[in-house]
């Protein structure tokens, strides 16, 4: 073909292998528990997340301190694996590890601004629960801030951002440097999520 696609942007999605749902009510009560106890969480959510509570500042690494996420993190693992094989990276016999995860939790009118995972190689994100109204995933096209004297694109043609729907029970992988951001919670109970990171050693 004389028009190449070139350098695009993967974004992996799945659910978790049959039987997971027991594993997403263990932890929906878990994160909700954590919440709860985690009284240096919600003083750093309260200055950082306003209207939220996420234990990214407080307990970031649950994988290592809950048998419950580190379950969760073993079903990551091998999604992980498919979504290097579709990069084509070359790890050099080494692996992708998890060096961070961590809770979110949005209440109605709670947003998450736009933002990268800094020091990192593969992020994403695991929906626990999500009400009615629950916003998905909103990723920048990488290109943006490169666009010159570029007229518009017709109507829903290779538009500047996609939102990636949240879905109770799937996961979501993607390169740490594409910029996301989550809008504006419209729903009435609260949208769970666990967010993590692979890094590369």
């Amino acid at each position: 073909m004389p028009t190449h696609l070139l350098f695009p942007t993967l974004v992996y999605s799945a659910k978790l292998r049959s039987g997971a749902s027991h594993l997403n009510e263990r932890l929906r009560r878990e994160c909700i528990q954590l919440e709860h106890d985690d009284a240096a969480g919600r003083r750093w959510s309260a200055q950082n997340y306003p209207g939220g509570y996420t234990s990214y500042g407080s307990a970031s690494r649950m994988h290592e301190r809950s048998p419950t996420f580190a379950q969760l993190a073993r079903h990551l693992d091998r999604h992980v694996q498919k979504f290097v094989r579709s990069l084509h990276f070359d790890l050099k016999g080494r692996s992708l590890t998890m060096t961070d995860c961590w809770v979110n939790i949005m209440r109605p009118r709670v947003l998450h601004s736009l933002h990268l995972h800094p020091l990192s190689t593969i992020s994403g994100t695991y929906y626990v629960q999500t009400p009615r109204g629950s916003p998905g995933l909103k990723v920048e096209d990488p290109r943006l801030d490169r666009f010159m004297a570029s007229p518009p694109r017709a109507a829903g043609r290779n538009p500047a951002w996609v939102t990636l729907p949240a879905d109770e029970g799937k996961l979501l992988l993607f390169e740490s440097w594409l910029r996301h951001e989550v809008p504006m919670h419209a729903g009435r109970s609260p949208r769970i999520s666990i967010s993590f990171n692979y890094n590369w050693f």
